[in-house]
């Protein structure tokens, strides 16, 4: 397989992805008070979305790539 075929479906498999899942998440873990062996925290939540012109430009450029390698066989 050819390097431009193999970086065209990654592309694809990405811009699917960012489109059905719209973002990602996760979890960090912020410490508010330390007082030797007293320690209060808490969980903070944070979202990151991935903006559907990006899942886009991702899927267009991985179909394009595609082409590319089947055809300069």
């Amino acid at each position: 397989m050819k390097p431009a075929t193999v970086i065209g479906g990654i592309l694809i498999l990405l811009g699917i992805v960012g489109f059905a899942l719209g973002g990602f998440s996760f979890t960090h873990e912020k410490k508010d008070v330390d007082l030797g062996p007293v320690q209060l925290s808490h969980e903070q939540k944070k979202t990151v979305p991935i903006p559907p012109i990006l899942s886009t430009i991702a899927l267009v450029g991985g179909i394009g790539l595609v082409v590319v390698g089947v055809r300069s066989r």
